[in-house]
């Protein structure tokens, strides 16, 4: 039974418990929201852009930095830029953009934002 001389103890623990309980729910949505990115950038790809030996597409990698899942494509991280906001030609012009990282991440963030505030309620 809690006495008043314990109960600023007993709430403290009730409320670590509850903060390593969405800590650690955070971390997994965390990792599963990177994932599910790699797997949406390696499948959808670019849509129109043209890649004929899939390097591009199989370059995308997921690693994990401190507490940071960080998506990159080791093969090809100079085309990211350029095939995402379009570029100049050498002749003049314009080479179109193909935009696939931006909608991908828009999406994701929102369902981690999502899962973020299920965890809180719990």
């Amino acid at each position: 039974m809690t006495t008043p001389d314990n109960l600023a103890e007993e709430i403290q623990r009730v409320l670590q418990g509850y903060v390593s309980g969405v800590s650690e729910q955070i971390e997994t949505d965390k990792k599963e929201v990177a994932q599910q990115i790699l797997k949406e950038l390696k499948t959808k790809g670019l849509g129109p852009y043209k890649d004929r030996t899939n390097d591009y597409r199989k370059g995308w990698r997921l690693k994990r930095k401190g507490k940071k899942y960080i998506v990159h494509n080791a093969t090809d991280y100079q085309l990211t830029h350029l095939l995402e906001h379009g570029h100049a030609k050498r002749g003049g012009g314009r080479v179109p953009a193909y935009p696939h990282i931006a909608p991908i991440e828009e999406k994701n963030v929102a369902d981690f934002l999502d899962r973020v505030e299920r965890a809180l309620r719990q």
